[in-house]
């Protein structure tokens, strides 16, 4: 480093250096956040003792006077920052007395004067940008600040700082000269060092590597309390973290025995918790690192840390030293390539810009165990003073100290004790909770004691929970037990029913009521007809009727006669019934004539009901005394496969009797009168026939075209005094759009099916809130519903409503893909268990043992064990698997009410970003003008891009432009739909689900589809693809590119920004270059700007009118310790 810098002398006042890479960073970042006092490091100290003033700032004058970059301000030269480094410094000390002041209110007085000094922003063109500042708060005692921009500070220059400070202030006292030795270097030749040096092949070197490395990096989804603002936030908070020696001891002999550091095995043990928490088996974590490995550089001040991206593959369940393995290699090799600076990584790279997130990686690491000098001044005790945490860099920040002395000196606390390892973690309080990192603290150490007492254990199996959370997972949570008929079958609940209501009305449909005696004859009468046409026990039967009476008497008519209802809906091809009677094994169907054909297979007898009825009349109408039991199937349901093939799920009668009997979930009465909406091949009917015939309660049917009506579908359940009322999702916000009060009147309202719109049930709750408003989850495998919450207030920020806790005899776990329960806050899928449980597929071994798990005890013992196939042929008895793969993601939130987070595969991944679609879905109905949307991704010119279907409200359609500034206010730009399709209705299938097939394909000849090549329309866009096509080499740039996609970056930002000033006279926000990215938006905002500049005598702007966004976001990019 002996290569010194040209100097540029401007009026002999000042010398122009090139800043740094890192110095770029930070001036580029507070561009980005003017008036933001992220920046600004500060130590404060309490001197107790004769505190000699003058002495004080004597020795802080010399230390500005030795160190050029406390002399060091910024500016931009031609495009290009620069430090400009004045010659004299007068170091600023300020003084205040408090001893006028009560005694009482001294100290609180002093402290929040420091906090007000912390969060002065400097202006980085206007020097000092350190402050020094004192409060007597009695005659022998002070506080002292120290208050510098990171821009010129570092932690290690908090080391040389507090060093030089001790020795100089105890050369003055002592009345004595002190001789410091010269500075070797000066932070100016550091940069230009650093840059001379890397170029040519040592910067390919270090880039190959690089790249290599953190090619296609994944964003940690770490799941926080909070949904992730769409602007960042910085607010933080911290908790302290305590490790005891022996647990020290532990960690330092298994970093022995295995070969690796102390900070490796530390790092190893932090990413298993991550991947615990995530299931994410590729994490990328930060670390600082001193960037001082030269002896030049130790005794500097300025800003010279570096960040090191440790990405590390934790695919395959290692055992911990497996872990320990790759963590070594992949933290050796980064050090060995350390000097790349991470600004520069960052800019080489280009990874997609999220404007909530930090670029490659989210999460920091560091391990302090380098001794931290001691300031001692003599005549005065000093102690470091405690200031608690408010700001947070990163989403969470783990630093870990191995001298308890340096943690108090660094963060003021301190222990009884003084060894072991003392850490604290800062985390972003716009994401996670108090309560949510105490957890996590907690289970770090849970974790650490598993990995010293067995680190060949895989990952899966190493301890995470505690006593007391495994106690509330595994039992509190899954124990809402309530007494049912457990062996009683349906048809038999049923026709007990009918003994205390025999004239009670049963079943309504189409003006034609039924009452219970009735309704049990003339079930009674086909079933022995049934069982003359050889329908035995657990026999399919198949049912292909239009809902009504006739439907309703066939199902308890087929459970009468022993065997299992098949149900089919009318409105199927074909193709598809027929193949389903023939999966099935069916031999008998009771059907219409109308669609006779379409289920006619070889072997099948079909049993039109119309023509067949006079022969069923004359059977017996007494009950029959058919064998039963609560394990016997009662029907088989066919769902969508993901194959394409339907599968039959078989569920058994007991898993119905749960389902609607004595449960905790609602209470039915006979009273009350339950609407029969959905259609009887999906499993939601279950719930509304057996709820209403199993209670004594009344049945009725409202067909699908009054549904499909918002008002016909309320006067219907205001004709009808309907009480109880499940739909699903898309149904509810079709309805509430149009009639907020529609569901007022109603006892209970059950929903659930898809991702809910927050809105629209906020508007049910202002307008006309149900007596009782209930979110359900449950797939068919779990017999309908599984869990229930009572929607009572929606807390203003909430994006999403939980689906809450276990229906009364149902077990809710979420596990990892290793079968052990994650803790609370931690993301798993969901697995269902207890009395609900389907039987397995029918004929569908392979597809059972893949989503059912018989052995209880092998996921209680959280070894991977390869589930029994269960034999699920129709005319044998079948054992009741212990749990059920749903495959749906969720976590628990603290007070255990769950929170669903979709489909394992209905995430996505666009362009390195996992994405879930009912994310965007959820953000685009937030709209005021939009009522609902479904989001699907569709493949264009080979690239993957997501498409919104949108269905405007009643009053006025939004714009393209309008939905896309909304989006960009609320989502990351990647996650902001490439085209908006308007359609007047989503489509549904027969289930009252959005039919994604029936989606219409986007006109690709659509601008927002094919804008990539679109010119310019105005002079103001000719001249910024003018400028653009001049920074970024390209000969062609279209309106709507991407400027960070085109190869832009940070520093071709700023120079944009500085080309605009020049050429338009308009000062415009560098902000706004990441927030309208392409040429079409840069414009619009840039004539808003126009208005509040200095006026151009030949300006290519067009007129005013055309308004800025008006979001704000903040972009960082570094890291430190």
């Amino acid at each position: 480093m002996s290569d010194k810098p040209n100097q540029e002398q401007v009026e002999e006042e000042v010398f122009i250096f090139p800043a740094s890479f890192a110095q770029q960073r930070l001036w580029f970042i507070e561009q980005l956040l003017p008036g933001d006092a992220l920046y600004i490091i500060p130590l404060v100290f309490r001197l107790t003792g004769s505190l000699q003033r003058s002495h004080l700032h004597h020795s802080f004058q010399a230390i500005v006077q030795r160190h050029e970059s406390l002399r060091t301000t910024f500016d931009v030269v031609e495009g290009q920052l620069v430090q400009v480094i004045a010659p004299e410094v007068l170091a600023p000390l300020t003084f205040t007395d408090l001893r006028e002041r009560p005694v009482g209110d001294r100290e609180s007085a002093a402290l929040d004067q420091i906090w007000q000094s912390i969060q002065h922003p400097f202006q980085l063109n206007q020097g000092p940008l350190f402050r020094v500042q004192v409060w007597q708060l009695q005659d022998a005692e002070h506080l002292l600040l120290l208050a510098l921009h990171h821009i010129i500070f570092d932690e290690w220059s908090s080391g040389v700082l507090i060093r030089e400070l001790g020795e100089r202030y105890a050369a003055f006292v002592e009345g004595r000269a002190i001789a410091l030795p010269e500075l070797p270097i000066q932070y100016a030749d550091f940069a230009h060092w650093q840059r001379q040096w890397l170029q040519g092949e040592v910067l390919n070197g270090q880039l190959r590597y690089w790249k290599q490395q953190l090619q296609d990096i994944p964003v940690l989804d770490l799941p926080g309390s909070a949904v992730r603002p769409s602007l960042p936030s910085h607010q933080g908070a911290s908790q302290l973290l305590e490790l005891p020696q022996q647990l020290l001891d532990a960690l330092e002999d298994l970093s022995q025995q295995a070969g690796v550091t102390l900070f490796m095995t530390l790092l190893a043990a932090f990413q298993a918790l991550l991947h615990r928490y995530t299931g994410q088996t590729d994490l990328a974590i930060g670390s600082p690192i001193a960037n001082r490995h030269r002896s030049e550089l130790e005794g500097l001040i300025g800003f010279l840390v570096n960040s090191l991206v440790l990405r590390t593959d934790l695919s395959g369940d290692p055992s911990f030293i497996e872990l320990l393995e790759r963590v070594r290699d992949v933290t050796l090799a980064a050090y060995a390539h350390q000097d790349l600076p991470f600004e520069k990584l960052v800019e080489e790279l280009q990874p997609v810009r999220n404007l909530g997130q930090n670029p490659l990686f989210q999460v920091v690491f560091a391990l302090q165990n380098t001794p931290i000098e001691q300031l001692t001044l003599p005549g005065l005790v000093l102690s470091p003073v405690e200031l608690e945490t408010q700001t947070a860099r990163f989403d969470l920040e783990l630093y870990l100290w191995k001298c308890a002395d340096n943690f108090r000196s660094l963060w003021g606390k301190g222990w009884q004790q003084s060894d072991g390892l003392r850490g604290v973690i800062v985390y972003n309080t716009a994401l996670f909770s108090a309560e949510a990192i105490a957890s996590l603290r907690q289970h770090f150490q849970t974790l650490l004691e598993g990995i010293v007492a067995h680190p060949k254990t895989p990952l899966s199996a190493l301890p995470l929970l505690t006593p007391e959370e495994q106690q509330t997972l595994l039992q509190q949570w899954q124990n809402p037990r309530s007494s049912y008929p457990v062996e009683a079958c349906i048809h038999q609940l049923f026709e007990a029913q009918v003994q205390q209501h025999p004239n009670a009305i049963a079943t309504q449909f189409n003006h034609r009521a039924f009452t219970y005696q009735q309704l049990n004859q003339g079930s009674n009468q086909l079933a022995r007809y049934l069982q003359r046409l050889g329908v035995t026990t657990e026999m399919p039967v198949g049912v292909c009727l239009e809902r009504g009476v006739e439907a309703i008497a066939a199902m308890l008519a087929i459970l009468k006669a022993g065997g299992a209802y098949v149900p089919f809906d009318p409105s199927y091809p074909p193709e598809r019934l027929r193949f389903m009677v023939e999966d099935a094994g069916i031999t008998v169907v009771l059907t219409q004539a109308e669609w006779a054909d379409s289920l006619q297979t070889e072997t099948t007898q079909i049993v039109c009901l119309e023509e067949s009825w006079s022969d069923i009349t004359q059977e017996s109408d007494e009950n029959l005394s058919t064998p039963c039991t609560a394990d016997q199937l009662a029907y088989v349901i066919y769902t969508s496969g993901s194959t394409g093939t339907p599968k039959g799920v078989m569920v058994p009668h007991q898993a119905v009797v749960r389902l609607v009997c004595n449960t905790n979930y609602i209470q039915i009465e006979p009273s009350d009168r339950i609407a029969q909406v959905a259609n009887l091949a999906f499993d939601a009917a279950t719930f509304e026939v057996w709820g209403a015939l199993l209670n004594g309660a009344q049945l009725v049917g409202i067909d699908r075209e009054t549904t499909l009506s918002s008002t016909d579908f309320v006067t219907a359940l205001e004709t009808h005094t309907i009480t109880i009322l499940f739909l699903t999702t898309a149904l509810l916000n079709q309805t509430v759009s149009h009639i907020p009060t529609a569901f007022k009147t109603l006892k209970y309202l059950l929903f659930g099916g898809e991702a809910v719109t927050v809105d629209r049930i906020r508007t049910i709750l202002r307008c006309g809130k149900p007596q009782h408003l209930l979110h359900v989850y449950g797939p068919t495998e779990n017999t309908t519903f599984s869990t229930w919450y009572d929607v009572q207030t929606i807390p203003e920020n909430a994006t999403t409503i939980p689906i809450g806790q276990a229906i009364a005899n149902t077990q809710v776990y979420v596990l990892d893909a290793h079968l052990k329960p994650v803790p609370p806050g931690a993301i798993g899928e969901i697995y269902l268990g207890g009395d609900g449980l389907a039987k397995g597929y029918l004929n569908r071994p392979d597809l059972t043992a893949e989503r059912f798990i018989l052995e209880r005890g092998a996921w209680e013992r959280g070894h991977e064990t390869k589930p029994s196939a269960i034999s699920s042929a129709p005319d044998s008895p079948l054992p009741t698997p212990s749990l059920y793969k749903t495959g749906d993601r969720a976590l628990y939130r603290t007070d255990g009410n769950l929170e669903f987070l979709g489909r394992t595969d209905h995430q996505i991944k666009i362009r390195g970003f996992r994405v879930e679609l009912g994310e965007i879905e959820l953000a685009i109905a937030q709209h005021p003008m939009i009522q609902t949307a479904v989001v699907v991704v569709r493949e264009i010119d080979g690239e993957r891009q997501l498409i919104a279907y949108i269905v405007p409200n009643q009053l006025m359609e939004p714009t393209e432009r309008d939905l896309r500034s909304f989006l960009k206010a609320k989502l990351p730009i990647y996650m902001v739909p490439a085209a908006f399709v308007v359609l007047d209705t989503l489509p549904l299938t027969a289930n009252g689900k959005v039919d994604q097939k029936a989606l219409p394909l986007p006109d690709l000849s659509t601008p927002q589809i094919t804008h990539s090549t679109a010119a310019p329309t105005t002079s103001l866009e000719a001249a910024l693809v003018d400028l653009w096509t001049q920074l970024l080499g390209r000969s062609h740039v279209g309106i709507h590119d991407n400027f960070f996609e085109l190869g832009g970056h940070s520093l071709l930002a700023t120079q944009l920004v500085s080309r605009i000033r020049d050429r338009f006279q308009v000062e415009l926000p560098l902000r706004k270059v990441f927030e309208t990215p392409t040429i079409a938006e840069l414009a619009q905002v840039m004539t808003t700007f126009h208005q509040a500049t200095v006026p151009s005598a030949e300006s290519d702007l067009p007129p005013a009118g055309v308004n800025g966004q008006a979001s704000e976001w903040h972009q960082r990019e570094e890291v430190e310790v």
